[in-house]
């Protein structure tokens, strides 16, 4: 499997905390990587420096052979790689078609500005995410499920190649998690490859083809999700104190 993004040996401090330390792992073309481990183990961190939001302090991230070093979070979006944020925040006093249009504005062949296109990708991503009879809403008005779905929509509309989702499964119910489960799925189906940062353990064991695990902001285990989610050193750090 070729690899679509490339984490070398990746360390990101803030003043004496050292969030995320020597970190090496890469996502295949069409592969989805669940991102797991306790709460503050870097898990967010991780992905901000691969959208561009922070920089690393020492290492390197490449994607499609491309080094990212400088790269702005705004271009790394035009090169494809889209992500949801944990805590949701649509663009108040804009319909839901518009939130999702700001997306297509940002991402990935975004760069012509041009509305009427943005709006039509927007559309697109909405009927698929199943929030099409809701484009005219207001985005505000929508309840958490609904804004979980917002997020995913305004990610896809940026046309990524990779795709960073921070808790997309968060407080859903047993049911909405089986439906986001089968929506990651057919994200991938369409070629895009997705990392997942979860903690509901039988979502993310069903849905990655392999599993990250951080730990204190270090890589402990790297495999097939059942190796890893069997081995010692995870059940000790993660598994053992929180179940889902």
């Amino acid at each position: 499997m070729n690899a679509l993004l490339e984490v070398d040996r990746v360390t990101r401090r803030f003043s004496g905390l050292t969030a995320v330390n020597d970190v090496s792992f890469t996502i295949g073309e069409s592969e989805i990587l669940g991102l797991i481990g306790p709460n503050g183990a870097g898990k967010t961190t991780l992905v901000s420096l691969i959208s561009g939001t922070l920089e690393p302090s020492v290492g390197g991230i490449r994607f499609q052979g491309q080094a990212l070093t400088g790269v702005p979070a705004y271009r790394r979006a035009r090169l494809g790689i889209g992500r949801t944020f944990q805590i949701m925040q649509p663009f108040p006093g804009l319909s839901v078609l518009d939130n999702v249009a700001v997306g297509a504005l940002f991402g990935h062949g975004g760069a012509s500005g041009n509305l009427a296109s943005a709006r039509d990708k927007a559309r697109s991503a909405l009927e698929f995410v199943g929030l099409g009879k809701f484009i005219s809403q207001r985005a505000e008005s929508l309840g958490g499920p609904g804004r979980k779905r917002l997020e995913l929509a305004k990610a896809l509309a940026m046309q990524p190649t990779l795709l960073l989702c921070d808790e997309v499964m968060a407080g859903l119910t047993p049911v909405e998690v089986d439906e986001v489960v089968a929506l990651l799925r057919r994200v991938r189906d369409r070629g895009i490859s997705v990392l997942v940062i979860e903690h509901v353990m039988k979502a993310i064991r069903e849905l990655s083809d392999r599993l990250l695990v951080l730990h204190h902001g270090e890589k402990i285990a790297d495999g097939k999700p059942d190796a890893v989610l069997s081995d010692t050193t995870v059940i000790e750090a993660y598994l053992g104190r929180r179940r889902s």
